[in-house]
């Protein structure tokens, strides 16, 4: 006698079953997109500082909040004033 199973795309122990990883692997590049589209934004956005004395009112914009806050800001102007 033979049973016959179906895979309901479950998480069983340690193996992951073929649906479950492409869920995972599209919600990584669905992320991964968005996060790259918001850098792009904000770049865009910083690009339109262009003279010292605009980049360094937003640096003193930028001292008055944490470093963890603050940080994907200076990160991205420093890559747009760069190029």
């Amino acid at each position: 006698m033979t049973t016959n199973s179906t895979d309901t795309g479950t998480t069983t122990g340690t193996t992951t079953t073929a649906p479950s990883f492409l869920t995972v692997l599209r919600d990584d590049l669905r992320a991964r997109r968005a996060a790259r589209a918001a850098r792009r934004k904000l770049d865009r956005e910083l690009a339109t500082y262009r003279t010292p004395a605009e980049r360094d009112d937003l640096a003193a914009m930028l001292d008055r909040y944490d470093d963890e806050a603050a940080a994907p800001v200076r990160e991205a102007l420093n890559r747009v004033h760069a190029a």
